[in-house]
């Protein structure tokens, strides 16, 4: 047990000390130089941005591999290792690959015969070195282009380029709190954003929305992100002053021409579960009790952001979230979005879908992901607009937890 465990030590030690002077796709060719010493193979997918694909890190011969339709993307969608035998005796073992609790991928194992993946070391093994190597990944994207190349099933606009270098991760997770976001169409958004900071027990959860479909609405929703960042790291935590800082630095550089941006503004009291929250013209959110829509966070909103200098406060609004509970924030391109004979999606067509996949205990990522795979079919694949889903999972149950997630004390 003793050299097999060292193997396993001497693998993890390679790749470390390896990757340091590795570029993004040589993090690909350490790895399965290193797990060689154990009979295993290794090989690296990167999910792309509408998380659709698979591709391939390293080019072997093998194309990108779908996530709707395969071992590969089942593993991906439900954060945990599936495998199957081969002809050749070999057993493939699918791994998600996460940096934290951020998806990035998977990776497939090639077990030896004397390696089975029942066997839950060999599976817990195999899922610490997919978790190191997306942590390596993830740090890689800031040194190269071929990793962003790898995600990007089709070209981004300029527009799309400013505002993912803006964003932060899609997801976050601990024991007491999830945040998870999609923006569709990714390649072209522009317009929509979002933030969020976790500080100990609290955290700050916005989404934005910028009038318009051109380069400005992008640099007008940065410029909105850079204020309300900049205010709240110098210590604002009042969420009409974090508007009203924002108003004054759109108006401040904004061109001749009407711009500006609905919003929802929040905090989350992560120890006790109170949700404050300002509407700036923007779709109040739904709560979630027991995979059940319970009602619209309603309250009477201020204007939008960098409408007017004038004082428009707004009421704040104020929740008190219980364990479990989810809150789903969105913008307008996600009811507004059409069928080809002009229907709206709507409120109800999201409640009912968020509703059925809260329903299968799946992390938020997953039913997130799902839920904007319907607003696309429903609008025949192509976006009209701007669409981001945002959710806050409060206590989530330990089932519907991001894989890596600590659990709650005295949950199994």
């Amino acid at each position: 047990m003793v050299a097999e465990l060292n193997g396993w030590w001497e693998v993890v030690s390679d790749i470390v000390g390896e990757t340091h002077s590795a570029s993004g796709p040589d993090v690909g060719r350490v790895a399965d130089r290193a797990v060689r010493r154990l009979g295993i193979s290794a090989e690296l997918y990167l999910v792309d941005h509408g998380q659709r694909v698979l591709t391939p890190l390293v080019a072997t011969g093998r194309g990108p591999v779908g996530v709707e339709d395969s071992l590969a993307g089942r593993a991906y969608q439900l954060q945990k290792p599936l495998w199957q035998r081969t002809s050749d005796a070999r057993t493939v073992l699918w791994v998600p690959m996460v940096d934290g609790t951020e998806r990035v991928g998977a990776v497939c194992f090639g077990l030896p015969p004397d390696l089975s993946p029942q066997d839950s070391d060999v599976r817990d093994r195999c899922l610490s070195l997919a978790s190191l190597l997306g942590h390596i990944v993830a740090t890689k994207f800031a040194y190269g282009d071929t990793l962003h190349v790898a995600r990007r099933t089709t070209p981004f606009t300029r527009d799309a380029e400013l505002l993912w270098q803006l964003l932060p991760p899609l997801t976050f997770a601990s024991e007491d709190l999830v945040i998870s976001v999609v923006l569709e169409p990714h390649q072209r958004v522009g317009g929509d954003a979002f933030d969020y900071a976790v500080d100990e027990d609290v955290a700050f959860c916005a989404l934005f929305d910028s009038v318009g479909h051109d380069m400005q609405s992008g640099l007008t929703t940065a410029v909105t992100l850079a204020a309300i960042r900049n205010a709240r790291r110098s210590g604002v935590r009042d969420l009409r002053a974090l508007a009203r800082e924002a108003d004054a630095t759109i108006i401040e550089n904004r061109p001749a021409g009407a711009r500006y941006v609905t919003a929802i503004l929040s905090w989350l009291d992560v120890t006790t579960g109170e949700l404050t929250y300002l509407l700036a013209g923007h779709p109040p959110p739904l709560l979630l009790r027991a995979n059940a829509a319970l009602k619209v966070l309603e309250t009477r909103p201020r204007i939008p952001l960098g409408v007017s200098r004038a004082p428009a406060d707004g009421i704040l609004g104020r929740e008190q979230l219980e364990p479990g509970d989810r809150v789903l924030f969105f913008t307008d391109g996600i009811t507004e979005a059409r069928d080809r004979e002009g229907r709206l999606f709507g409120v109800d067509r999201l409640v009912e879908f968020v509703e059925h996949d809260s329903a299968a205990n799946l992390a938020a990522p997953e039913t997130l992901r799902r839920v904007m795979r319907a607003v696309l079919d429903h609008q025949r694949g192509r976006m009209d607009d701007d669409a981001t889903l945002l959710m806050l999972d409060w206590r989530a149950l330990a089932g519907t937890l991001p894989l890596g997630t600590p659990l709650h004390p005295g949950t199994a």
